[in-house]
């Protein structure tokens, strides 16, 4: 599955990246590698991943589903329609170009289309306060951090914001590649 592969990369070039900044995120992968491409390829395999392409070249990835963590997210919370997005990553070679923003609003505005939702949210690595910092930039707001133990699930700084504001221009610089179910092409930041 080169899709997978391609992920594992850019996971594994962020998780380098990671080590030089002032966070434990991806020191190692959770709760183990197996583990952690195993939720890459299955994140393929039910259609929530999704790889962006510049000339050709991989440059970013994001999932999206329309679940959220029942362990993080309240019933209340889950009831309301949203988009729930993990695993964005950025190429270093395409960082500080919206690459990232734009794929957050691509995947919202394709929610709002086909299931009605009204907030983006996401969980972040609970320790890593630069992209929680990144995360309010683009707007989201900071909800809460749930209540379960680092070593259960360390990604759990809850952001959201609602789909309202999305930026649909960023959101239409990217189209399906007709030859592969799971490209974006066009991913040029905005």
């Amino acid at each position: 599955m080169r899709d997978a592969d391609v992920i594992i990369g850019l996971i594994d070039e962020a998780a380098e990246w990671l080590r030089g900044k002032d966070t434990d995120q991806w020191a190692r992968p959770w709760p183990n590698r197996a583990a952690r491409d195993g939720r890459v390829r299955r994140g393929l395999r039910n259609g929530h991943t999704w790889v962006a392409e510049a000339a050709g070249r991989p440059v970013a990835t994001i999932t999206s589903r329309a679940h959220g963590n029942q362990d993080l997210w309240t019933r209340p919370e889950r009831t309301v329609p949203a988009v729930y997005v993990s695993r964005l990553i950025v190429t270093r070679s395409a960082a500080g170009l919206g690459v990232g923003s734009a794929m957050v609003d691509w995947a919202a505005e394709r929610a709002v289309r086909d299931w009605n939702a009204q907030w983006i949210r996401i969980d972040v690595w609970t320790t890593n306060v630069a992209l929680h910092n990144y995360y309010e930039k683009r707007g989201f707001r900071f909800r809460r951090i749930a209540s379960c133990k680092a070593e259960d699930y360390p990604s759990a700084a809850l952001f959201e914001k609602p789909t309202s504001e999305i930026d649909l221009a960023a959101a239409h610089g990217f189209e399906l590649d007709p030859g592969s179910a799971r490209q974006l092409v066009g991913a040029t930041g905005g």
